[in-house]
């Protein structure tokens, strides 16, 4: 198969609007990861000097595009200020709100998965920017395909939280309609809905619809090949696709540096389309990005590498234990890039809010919480031999001797008789 560069090739539709962001380092991923995690500390569009090493092969620096600084700052950008220029202070406050409710929704089912209402759950806890601000950016005629981590941009679709529970709880499949919000049904297997989304963006550009489509992957998913040949197919076809990565920094325990030797939306060159590093904390930077990125596809110029650089604060899954394999100072250095603090510093600053707006928001916060709770709670139990059926038309001996076994095991839980040992 012989793969052409889109590059070289007639767009889909018509062509102009802004070429795409990419970088041309060839630093390590560990020197990227530094450079970059100071960037976001300064404020600066770019990450600061080389290091030592970078500086003696000659490489340049991972950009990062950052319209919001840690300290609440705004930080002008040429290329993608114009995507967020017509931002009021209404929406901005809206965007504040977004994450704050998002974040406490994501608490409650943690507490809820530690008491035994949920089989698992994955935190968005850090992640809010990158996925309230992409989110917001989409049109409603936009398709999305997220992982299932997404929680923050599932509420941007309008997707009810408590339906996002269902299947942790282990009674549904999804919950929702995919159709009713061009929102997709989670994906749990690592990386695949990249293909999917892939394949949907080619249906539309045959349509001759101009909407986008968006898939969201992590970083961890990036080393996986589905992730790859959707790169490949997506370039070769100019399928109108953004690729959301969101990278934490933690493929569960494995650290960003042990899976690529460049900064992941350095990859997007080997395809042949654009990708661009976004401060991941900073959700005027996270909307505008994406943004000229979904603007990008509807034009007909291809797909387009997002890289979200920010923090999984907390653990991988209610499962995963971060402590085994992270320290407490590296948590500590991100929560001082807070993306909700940052948000309300600069809403503070620029006086577009009171302290009546947050005292509403903190109300709000916790009517949302006791309905999740009530919600989750009020849902029936799981049905524990369900994993049994379905798997063989006719039936199996050694799924009916499983099924025995397993029955055996939670007859064992029942209570002892009254007066027995």
């Amino acid at each position: 198969m012989t793969v052409e560069s889109t590059a070289a090739r007639k767009p889909r539709r018509s062509a102009g609007g802004k070429a795409g962001a990419t970088g041309t380092g060839t630093e390590t991923a560990a020197e990227a990861t530094g450079a970059a995690a100071e960037a976001t500390g300064t404020g600066a569009k770019r990450a600061p000097r080389t290091t030592r090493a970078a500086a003696r092969k000659g490489t340049a620096e991972p950009q990062l595009v950052q319209l919001l600084t840690p300290e609440g700052k705004r930080v002008k950008n040429a290329e993608y200020d114009p995507y967020v220029a017509d931002v009021t202070p209404d929406e901005l406050r809206g965007l504040y709100r977004d994450m704050v409710l998002t974040r406490r929704f994501d608490a409650e089912a943690t507490s809820l998965q530690r008491q035994g209402e949920l089989g698992l759950w994955a935190s968005l806890l850090g992640q809010e920017a990158a996925q309230i601000g992409s989110g917001r950016a989409l049109r409603d005629d936009d398709y999305v395909f997220p992982t299932y981590r997404e929680h923050g941009v599932a509420w941007c679709r309008g997707v009810d939280p408590a339906n996002l529970l269902g299947m942790f709880r282990g009674v549904n499949n999804g919950g929702w309609d995919p159709n009713s919000n061009n929102f997709h049904l989670y994906t749990i297997v690592i990386g695949s809905q990249t293909l999917h989304a892939t394949g949907y963006a080619m249906g539309v550009a045959k349509d001759g619809a101009d909407s986008a489509v968006i898939a969201y992957f992590g970083d961890g998913a990036s080393s996986q090949g589905d992730v790859a040949e959707s790169f490949t197919f997506s370039a070769v076809y100019n399928a109108p696709v953004v690729f959301f990565c969101q990278n934490n920094q933690w493929a569960i325990s494995e650290p960003t540096e042990k899976q690529t030797r460049v900064p992941l939306y350095q990859r997007a060159q080997g395809y042949g389309f654009p990708g661009v590093r976004v401060d991941g904390n900073d959700v005027l930077g996270c909307l505008a990005v994406t943004k000229w990125a979904l603007e990008r596809a509807r034009r007909g110029e291809g797909p387009t590498l997002v890289e979200a650089y920010t923090y999984r604060m907390g653990a991988h899954t209610t499962s995963d234990d971060p402590t085994r394999y992270r320290h407490d100072d590296e948590r500590a250095a991100w929560e001082a890039k807070d993306p909700i603090l940052r948000l309300r510093r600069f809403l503070e600053a620029s006086n577009h809010t009171d302290e009546g707006f947050f005292a509403e928001l903190e109300a709000e916060s916790e009517a949302l919480g006791r309905r999740v709770r009530e919600a989750v709670r009020s849902m029936p139990d799981p049905d524990h031999f369900a994993i049994f059926e379905n798997v063989y038309a006719d039936g199996h001996a050694l799924v009916d001797e499983e099924r025995a076994q397993f029955a055996a095991y939670q007859a064992s839980f029942a209570d002892a008789p009254e007066g027995g040992n």
